[in-house]
């Protein structure tokens, strides 16, 4: 194995200690000696890789923005059902929901921003942009003529929303289990007909 990827290694399993002390501890009550032994590393080892507690949160979210990132929506296609491509669109949403290791990025990000707000702003402000994502499909959508006139981050928001409202909050602030195939489908069928019976043309 190359220096390089033990050294990748080292600071994978820097970051997933983290995340399992910051979620069982707090961050104010987990140490960088914890996290180290929890990541079978140096104190050494970790200082190396993040100077401080802050900046291994920073990293956190970094993947956490990272992970949304990649479930970015396709971009509108004219010449296709607005319905498909809301349901592709909430489809995609719903499997970064149940990915067991963005669940536990979440848990941690939204746990320190409710003790201390000022340190997940930045987060806040990224995510923010990434529902902007689904948002300007809904503009194009309106621009064709598929959808009434609306702003289209608020109506982002709803038709995610409902979403989040099953398959996202339950599971990340009470431990609820994630949906089975056929709840995920209901829940997805619902949350876009509702939708286009109110915002539809």
């Amino acid at each position: 194995m190359t220096t390089s990827r033990l050294t990748d290694r080292k600071r994978a399993a820097i970051v997933q200690a983290a995340i399992a002390e910051f979620r069982a501890h707090g961050f104010d009550a987990t140490s960088m000696d914890r996290i180290a032994a929890t990541a079978g590393v140096s104190k050494r080892t970790v200082y190396n890789h993040f100077p401080s507690k802050d900046d291994l949160f920073a990293q956190i979210l970094e993947e956490l923005w990272d992970c949304s990132v990649a479930a970015s929506p396709a971009l509108y296609g004219a010449d296709r059902p607005l319905r498909t491509q809301l349901l592709e669109l909430l489809r995609q949403k719903v499997a970064l929901l149940r990915d067991p290791y963005f669940l536990d990025l979440a848990r941690v990000a939204i746990a320190e921003a409710i003790h201390t707000p000022e340190r997940a702003r930045s987060m806040v402000a990224k995510l923010a942009e990434k529902e902007e994502g689904a948002a300007a499909l809904l503009r194009a959508a309106q621009a064709d003529g598929k959808l009434k006139a609306g702003d289209p981050a608020f109506m982002a928001n709803v038709l995610q929303g409902q979403l989040k409202t099953f398959a996202f909050w339950p599971q990340v602030a009470m431990g609820q289990p994630g949906l089975g195939e056929a709840q995920e489908a209901a829940v997805v069928e619902t949350a876009v007909d509702m939708f286009l019976c109110y915002w539809g043309v």
